[in-house]
């Protein structure tokens, strides 16, 4: 069963750091696109970051100089960063792998990705 599984959610102040970690399973995802997502409360997913099979990321500009993501294609895992967290940043994180290789940028449609059961971030002020 191929299926990313999420690690590294909590509770944190602001101004804090948190790092999120993602492993892939049941397949190699070191060709496709893996990124973030994040829905809060009475809002839509929306895109936090992804990289690329070369290494090459994109962010949203709420999170840019703030959060960065990386990943270890040989283990199959992923790291989401984050610095100077802020009460908005507050959500579940949804870790996300495209299905298909060699597609950038990262989709952001249900059927395009393997996706995460996420973790709870909470930001206090």
């Amino acid at each position: 069963q191929v299926r990313v599984v999420e690690s590294g959610g909590g509770l944190v102040q602001a101004g804090d750091s948190l790092r999120l970690s993602c492993a892939a399973s049941g397949r190699a995802f070191r060709a496709s696109a893996m990124g973030w997502f994040r829905q809060a409360p009475g809002k839509e997913r929306e895109f936090v970051g992804a990289i690329g099979w070369t290494g090459r990321t994109m962010y949203a500009d709420s999170v840019k100089d703030r959060f960065t993501i990386s990943r270890d294609k040989d283990k199959n895992t992923m790291d989401l960063q984050m610095k100077k967290l802020k009460p908005e940043d507050t959500a579940t994180y949804y870790c996300a792998a495209a299905s298909v290789a060699f597609q950038w940028p990262l989709s952001q449609k249900d059927d395009d990705n393997i996706w995460g059961q996420g973790t709870q971030v909470t930001v206090a002020s």
